[in-house]
């Protein structure tokens, strides 16, 4: 097989980001792909880019990502609405969260709402919100359509796609396949849920297991406006940038007492509109081999607590599913090189949607990298790796990320 710059294995929104990247950069690129067309977790997600949640350490990188996906949205034409996420305060714990966060991270990511105002941006006059903010740098993309439409752009622009190709090792710069193997000077994989298949020794030294999540579509019914995210009291205490406030433990508290059911879910109720509809979700489950099975009284609790909010009496469920990510109790980001050619990548939380231009750029220009470095490069030191809370452990109340 002809050789090239760079091998991607994986077709999910991280490899695609890398691909696109290296593209803009000048690099010839392949991407290998065991399925037909992008199928995994970056298709069966919300579709929220949720930069301004993230914590204070990986603002940066968060920006850089939010840049990423408006350059990729300028260049392939994939849909990419910039107007934010609502996040109505029904109770005075969510409420001081808004207030401490606004007055850490500033009014640029962070703008108070009066409760009439929350109410408008949500489209139910009866909300009963005490107040309410808006994070204006959030970005939806559809997911259902960004990864592909970004796979068919980079074809067009003459990335190798070989679809229908299982790759079955990856070492010094060789990639092996059922259909044969193939050469680059530079390897990133992005395997996903194949993780445990390909590098079965990095898998089990990170504790990964894979993460399902009970998802819905609805019809939007016309009083609701077109164009917004919805996070709620369950998302505060979830997402890294607003569980640091000093009334997060009075949060979880509240939660706890309030809506048992969903802290048992781990559930993170959110809404995210896209043109075919409003994605409502999600619980959390975690399993080394997870049962395909959709459990009817969790997809019932989070599309009742999510309808109520936005005052829908009768809605119209279009589709049900489990959504699937890679998770580790260990880490939120894979980020290895079992040799000096070869990068394995992978977000084992719920934020690859999110942070997927942004880990992209640091693999790609990564100085280490280039050397030929043979030892795990410390892309993410600022970090620490951990973007976002794992699994739940036996003392925590953690509820979702996406």
């Amino acid at each position: 097989m002809s050789k090239t710059d760079l091998i991607i294995v994986g077709s999910g929104i991280l490899g695609l980001a890398t691909a696109f990247l290296a593209h803009r950069q000048g690099r010839r690129v392949r991407v290998i792909d065991r399925s037909a067309r992008p199928v995994g977790s970056s298709i069966q997600n919300f579709g929220h880019a949720c930069f301004t949640g993230q914590a204070d350490e990986i603002q940066t990188l968060a920006m850089t990502s939010r840049a990423g996906w408006q350059e990729a949205a300028a260049a392939t034409g994939i849909w990419a609405a910039e107007t934010g996420t609502y996040v109505p305060a029904m109770t005075e714990p969510e409420l001081r969260i808004l207030q401490e966060f606004a007055a850490h991270r500033g009014s640029d990511q962070a703008r108070m709402l009066e409760a009439k105002e929350v109410a408008a941006a949500i489209g139910n006059p009866d909300l009963g919100a005490i107040g309410g903010a808006h994070l204006p740098l959030d970005m939806r993309v559809n997911p259902r359509e960004a990864a592909p439409a970004l796979a068919r752009w980079l074809a067009d622009q003459g990335v190798a796609f070989n679809w229908n190709t299982t790759v079955t090792e990856v070492a010094g710069g060789a990639v092996s396949t059922n259909r044969g193997d193939f050469h680059a000077d530079q390897i990133v994989a992005c395997p996903g849920l194949g993780l445990t298949a390909l590098f079965p020794a990095i898998a089990d030294a990170n504790q990964v297991q894979i993460c399902t999540l009970v998802m819905s579509l609805i019809e939007r019914p016309q009083h609701l406006p077109s164009g917004f995210a919805m996070f709620t009291g369950t998302s505060l205490a979830r997402y890294d940038g607003f569980a640091a406030m000093p009334g997060a433990a009075a949060l979880r508290e509240d939660l706890t007492q309030r809506e048992p059911e969903l802290v048992d879910a781990i559930a993170n109720l959110m809404v995210t509109d896209i043109p075919s509809g409003l994605l409502i979700g999600d619980s959390h489950a975690y399993d080394l081999s997870p049962e395909p099975f959709i459990d009817e009284g969790i997809a019932n609790l989070l599309l009742d607590r999510a309808t109520t909010l936005m005052g829908i009496e009768e809605p119209l469920v279009l589709q049900r599913w489990l959504g699937q990510y890679t998770n580790s109790t260990d880490t939120n980001l894979i980020l290895e090189r079992p040799d000096s050619q070869t990068t394995v990548a992978a977000v084992t939380s719920g934020v690859g949607m999110t942070l997927s231009f942004g880990i992209a750029d640091r693999i790609l220009n990564d100085s280490a990298l280039d050397s030929g470095a043979a030892a795990e490069s410390d892309l993410f030191a600022e970090t620490g790796a951990t973007f976002a809370t794992g699994a739940p452990t036996a003392d925590e109340v953690v509820m979702s990320d996406q």
